[in-house]
């Protein structure tokens, strides 16, 4: 009996595309998992887990995303200076205000691989605060996710 390869994709075999996704309104972390799939490739028929298949994605108007539930005002970002007593805490409110396109890239960052492969996924997504970016000459095409938006 003859035993099946496992199929590898090649550098030369993968072809990356761009997609927009426009954030208004859409949930967090549904949002965020499509993302990642995307990011990852798992949508492709060439995926493979130990290769990075995946497509760019550029991500719009991260100041309106929604989150359910009263979380945006109990929920905490933290970071850690890694010095004893280093820790900071900020609402998701003021990081909003402050930095809105890190609330999309830390959801996301959270969904990927945490190794070498996982950081190179993550630099194929670009987050802006407004419904401007500046990649038109890569053509992206809209992304149309089936996720119901939250009226807030």
């Amino acid at each position: 009996m003859k035993q099946n390869k496992t199929y590898t994709p090649k550098a030369a075999d993968i072809q990356r595309e761009w997609f927009v996704v426009d954030a208004t309104d859409l949930p967090l972390g549904r949002l965020s998992s499509e993302i990642a799939q995307i990011l990852r490739g798992k949508h492709k028929p060439t995926y493979a887990p130990h290769v990075d298949v995946g497509d760019h994605v550029i991500v719009v108007n991260a100041e309106k995303v929604a989150v359910t539930s009263g979380k945006s005002q109990s929920k905490i970002y933290y970071r850690h200076s890694g010095f004893p007593g280093g820790i900071k805490a900020e609402s998701f409110e003021s990081l909003r205000e402050r930095r809105p396109e890190a609330i999309v890239e830390r959801a996301v960052r959270g969904m990927l691989p945490k190794n070498k492969l996982g950081r190179k996924m993550l630099k194929k997504l670009k987050v802006y605060a407004g419904p401007d970016h500046s990649h038109e000459a890569q053509l992206p095409k809209p992304l149309e996710l089936d996720i119901r938006k939250v009226e807030v």
